[in-house]
């Protein structure tokens, strides 16, 4: 009976970090943002999509990082989680951090996946975390700042979904 839980609850860590369940996934938001509101901040609002982009990526990165890497070093916060820049620097900067984005959070559902991942060990080199832990806050980091991309593309007036 445990086994058969225990892959329950992957499988629906799988799909909480893959989105789509109750707000829009990564792809339409992310893939589709056009190019030239990239760099662009609504009045009032303190990040552009770029910054939002890169924040995520960075961020979900450390969250991996610190969950796989024994030797694991924290960045400094918040030099390290926030570009400075508004807007990438090139069309190809936006699409290598999108595709970053996506081959992190296909390594967390790989590790996920793999039955010898502990879900509940204490992670050695932290202070308590856990595998569990650590996938939820991926998911959770993502989503929110995923829900902030929506509502910046709604704001410049290129929101397509719902």
């Amino acid at each position: 009976m445990a086994n058969r839980d225990d892959h329950a609850l992957r499988e629906q860590l799988v799909a909480f970090l893959r989105g789509n369940q109750a707000h829009a996934d990564l792809k339409s938001v992310i893939d589709e943002f056009p190019e030239k509101l990239r760099g662009k901040k609504p009045q009032g609002s303190p990040h552009s999509a770029w910054q939002l982009l890169e924040h995520t990526r960075l961020a979900l990165h450390d969250l991996l990082d610190f969950s796989t890497n024994s030797n694991y070093v924290a960045p400094k916060w918040p030099d390290d989680y926030w570009p400075a820049e508004d807007a990438p620097p090139s069309d190809d900067a936006w699409k290598a951090s999108v595709k970053a984005v996506k081959k992190d959070i296909a390594d967390f559902e790989k590790l996920i996946g793999n039955e010898a991942s502990n879900l509940y060990a204490t992670i050695p080199w932290g202070d308590g975390q856990t595998l569990l832990r650590e996938v939820l806050l991926a998911g959770q980091h993502t989503s929110y700042h995923l829900g902030q991309l929506v509502l910046l593309q709604r704001e410049l007036g290129a929101w397509k979904g719902d």
